[in-house]
């Protein structure tokens, strides 16, 4: 027997999936809004409306390409690199949202800020989530395959960091620190990718990636401190509280010292230490700026650190090009 057209449930299938809805942190008029409408849904769970997730991903993987160019391995495929760890980055931030929202539907559909997120509010089932995780992480595959052994070893290292960070928010009050580690990974892969080996360069370039993390994310989770405080969900915004901007100060200090710190082990000229300033600078002025009792605050100053690790990126870039005058 089947439904009338009268019954709401069938209405709303016939009627298909609902039209796109932009998030508060979305990019305001979205490509996503103009796609087909039965693909927003898969659009929204891989985060193509927040492209500033694929930059944070992917601005550390070129960190570690130019520091290894810097440091005199000046591979001749750097920019064909670049290009694919581009590629990368928007597939695996894509597939890593995907994963974190499977594993968190219950937890999502009990946020204000993340109820209406495609599997908690029904757009996407479990099912065709898991589907989408298995085809954008073999598409990742695919493009780790194109760099050198000792790039591709590093990359499949990081595959437990990535399982494990949606379980941490129940486990650590400090989720924020294996994002960090999970998130600035691409570091390695790029230096691997170029130079063929690890240095302790490229671990303290790696380290300066994990305190930059814990700092922006820390700022982030300001957005859902009482959400998270309610259902028990556990973040460094909570355990911090008030004291949150000397402590950002301190994990952005952590950042530019461990910046400095692989520039000096990596034989840098003065070039790359004053090169550093401009992102120091800022990096400063979101401390300065920073009040956790406003949202909108939190996200603008979130998602200035595009900006924050291009700035940083300025230092390595800068060395390569003196190293090749």
């Amino acid at each position: 027997m089947t439904k009338s057209s009268a019954d709401p449930d069938a209405s709303q299938a016939a009627a298909g999936p609902a039209p796109y809805a932009a998030t508060p942190d979305a990019v305001p008029g979205s490509w996503v809004g103009r796609a087909p409408r039965a693909l927003q849904p898969y659009l929204q769970l891989m985060r193509a409306d927040r492209p500033v997730g694929v930059w944070l991903l992917f601005i550390p993987c070129l960190w570690g390409l130019a520091l290894a160019a810097a440091s005199g391995f000046a591979a001749p495929v750097l920019l064909y690199y670049a290009a694919l760890m581009g590629v990368g980055a928007y597939v695996m931030r894509a597939a890593g949202c995907t994963y974190n929202d499977i594993v968190d539907r219950d937890i999502d559909a009990r946020v204000a800020r993340t109820a209406l997120r495609p599997i908690p509010s029904g757009a996407v089932s479990v099912r065709n989530a898991v589907l989408l995780l298995v085809g954008l992480c073999l598409a990742g595959l695919v493009v780790l395959l194109q760099f050198n052994r000792a790039a591709i070893i590093v990359g499949l290292c990081s595959l437990g960091l990535v399982a494990a960070y949606p379980f941490m928010k129940r486990i650590t009050w400090w989720p924020q620190a294996w994002l960090g580690l999970t998130f600035n990974w691409g570091a390695l892969v790029g230096y691997a990718a170029a130079a063929g080996v690890l240095t302790p360069a490229a671990f303290a370039l790696y380290g300066a990636g994990i305190f930059w993390t814990i700092g922006y994310d820390t700022i982030y989770a300001h957005q859902d401190a009482e959400d998270d405080a309610l259902i028990g969900v556990k973040s460094a915004a909570l355990v911090l509280g008030e004291r949150t901007r000397p402590w950002l100060g301190g994990f952005y200090a952590a950042t530019i010292v461990l910046f400095a710190l692989a520039g000096a082990l990596a034989g840098a000229s003065p070039v790359y230490f004053i090169a550093l300033v401009p992102a120091g600078l800022h990096l400063a002025r979101q401390t300065r700026r920073l009040d956790i009792h406003d949202s909108h605050i939190c996200l603008s100053l979130f998602k200035s650190n595009r900006n924050a690790g291009l700035l940083l990126l300025l230092a390595p870039l800068c060395e390569a090009v003196a190293a090749m005058i």
